[in-house]
C-alpha cells in the first residue's frame, strides 16, 4: 500500500525512482513506495530535477511547491509538497494515489 504522510499544509510520500528508461510514467508501486520510470540520467542530478518535474505535471502544482526531502542520492526518495494556494494536502494526496492505482 503507498503511504503518503500528510498534514495541513504538506504532504511526503516515497517514491522509487528507474532512470535511464524509455519513457517517462508511473508504473505502479514498489512496496510502499510510488514506482517512477525516468528517461534522465542519474548523473549531475538530473534524474531529480527531471522527478520533481514530472511529478509536477501530473499532479497540476508548482515544481517550486516540491522537494527532495531525503534520498537524492537513491532510487528511494522521500518527496515533500508545500501545498500551494488554493490546494489541499487531502486533495492532493488523492491525486498521488490515482497515479499508483492507475497502472
Amino acid at each position: 500500500m503507498l503511504r503518503i504522510d500528510s498534514t495541513t499544509d504538506e504532504i511526503r510520500f516515497t517514491v522509487y525512482v528507474q532512470p535511464r528508461a524509455s519513457a517517462n510514467k508511473v508504473t505502479g508501486r514498489h512496496g510502499n513506495a510510488l514506482k517512477i520510470r525516468l528517461t534522465a540520467p542519474p548523473v549531475d542530478n538530473a534524474a531529480n530535477r527531471m522527478c520533481l518535474k514530472f511529478l509536477s505535471r501530473l499532479l497540476k502544482i508548482p515544481a517550486s511547491s516540491m522537494e527532495i526531502a531525503s534520498g537524492s542520492a537513491s532510487r528511494t526518495k522521500t518527496i515533500r509538497i508545500r501545498c500551494p494556494e488554493g490546494k489541499d494536502a487531502g486533495e492532493i494526496a488523492e491525486s498521488v494515489k490515482a497515479l499508483a492505482e492507475k497502472t
